[in-house]
């Protein structure tokens, strides 16, 4: 008898509480739902109309509200706070993605600061994003026009071939602050290929997701690798790097430089990780430009903010959002990265060079196709000359202006990514 009256117990006991585990369950699922119609305005009445009410009370100021719109808000309090949070949250990333300008006393004020340190630094390592290259007409990504700011608006993207992007005044300010031995080392997330092109020395740059102009043989130990004059990525996307090309000496297929998202990249160039980590290990000083950081920020072995403050190198930010690193930052500058070097370069009494196109150092690294590869792509290809360019393809590239199809700005990515999952 005590048995079976213990054992009756016990499953009374288990019942109430798988009860009272799906009441939570069917609880939560419910403010979910409420929240999603509030959020989304749309819909049929609620499971309580209370929904629309709550959130209608709330976009009234405290002296508007009645006696029963208080009551209703209390009423629905774990409702309130959920809304309050989230608003909160969408207030903080609305702040975070807004562009701001210092006036112009600030921002000279602040160039000033940031001469003085690029002069007294001993180890001066240069980080570039993508903010250096808009003034070139190659967009951004995270930026109020940014690639990834319109596709999570569900806007298309369209770009003109990249090929046709030539370095800016940024790019050639670096390229002389290396040669008068104020920059060490330049370490770069972009994939366009512009500093070296600016005559920046390849022993000194760190390109860490790639170079579009160059493609390498995996196959051949070292890898080998050609340098070209158009933009190689025109077939590949994520997980998928073949160019279609062969390479002269082992048959293998060549491959794009190109790290996309959600992959590591392993080359030794054009990445040079190698000669990227000893120079953050060495530096005194980090000058970040146009980047926003939230990827630079993974890794670990460029920063060196986890040692004791006074160890630290001192970090100076150029850039016109938030970035993860702010409060690090000895200086920020908000300011567009071409008008900050160029007060930059006045205050250090350094002439900037013009880029000039037929002395561009890929016309000396660039290796010609051969015979048979000239209808291998339909990229422009890069020349000082209108007949150097008819010599080297007789395929038409796109229109000026006309969307490229397939490459690592272009809308390979996503097919890739597409396919792959379909696999």
């Amino acid at each position: 008898m005590e048995d079976s009256s213990s054992a009756g117990s016990s499953f009374s006991s288990r019942a109430k509480r798988k009860a009272q585990e799906r009441a939570k369950i069917l609880q939560r699922e419910d403010q979910r739902r409420t929240l999603k119609l509030v959020r989304s305005g749309s819909g049929a009445p609620a499971p309580g109309p209370a929904c629309f009410k709550v959130s209608r009370i709330l976009k009234k100021s405290e002296w508007e509200r009645t006696a029963e719109d208080v009551a209703e808000l209390e009423r629905h309090s774990e409702t309130v706070r959920e809304l309050c949070r989230r608003q909160m949250r969408r207030n903080i990333l609305k702040r975070k993605q807004e562009e701001v300008f210092d006036d112009t006393d600030d921002l000279r004020r602040k160039v000033a600061q940031l001469a003085e340190a690029v002069r007294g630094a001993r180890n001066l390592v240069v980080y570039t994003g993508a903010g250096i290259s808009t003034a070139a007409s190659i967009p951004d990504y995270r930026g109020p026009n940014g690639l990834w700011t319109q596709l999570q608006k569900g806007r298309s993207v369209s770009t003109s071939d990249l090929s046709e992007a030539e370095p800016t005044l940024t790019h050639m300010a670096i390229r002389m602050l290396h040669k008068e031995k104020l920059v060490q080392h330049v370490v770069s997330q972009n994939c366009d290929g512009l500093h070296l092109r600016s005559g920046l020395p390849r022993h000194v740059l760190s390109e860490l997701h790639g170079n579009m102009f160059i493609e390498v043989c995996t196959s051949c130990s070292p890898a080998r690798e050609w340098i070209r004059l158009f933009d190689v990525t025109e077939r590949t996307a994520l997980h998928r790097h073949g160019t279609g090309r062969l390479c002269g000496h082992c048959g293998g297929e060549l491959c794009d430089t190109i790290v996309h998202f959600g992959e590591r990249g392993t080359l030794e160039q054009p990445l040079n990780w190698e000669g990227a980590v000893r120079a953050a290990g060495a530096a005194d000083a980090i000058l970040c430009l146009g980047s926003s950081l939230k990827v630079l920020r993974k890794y670990s072995c460029l920063w060196c903010m986890n040692r004791p403050a006074n160890r630290r190198p001192k970090l100076y930010i150029v850039n016109l959002q938030w970035t993860p690193k702010d409060d690090l930052a000895t200086l920020k500058i908000h300011g567009k990265c071409d008008d900050v070097m160029r007060l930059l370069m006045e205050e250090l009494d350094i002439q900037v060079p013009s880029y000039v196109k037929a002395e561009d150092p890929i016309f000396s690294l660039a290796t010609m196709l051969t015979p048979g590869e000239e209808n291998s792509h339909t990229r422009k290809v890069v020349s000082p000359s209108t007949g150097l360019e008819e010599r080297m393809t007789d395929t038409e590239g796109p229109r000026p202006g006309a969307p490229v199809q397939g490459g690592w700005f272009g809308r390979g990515y996503s097919k890739g990514r597409r396919k792959k999952k379909t696999a």
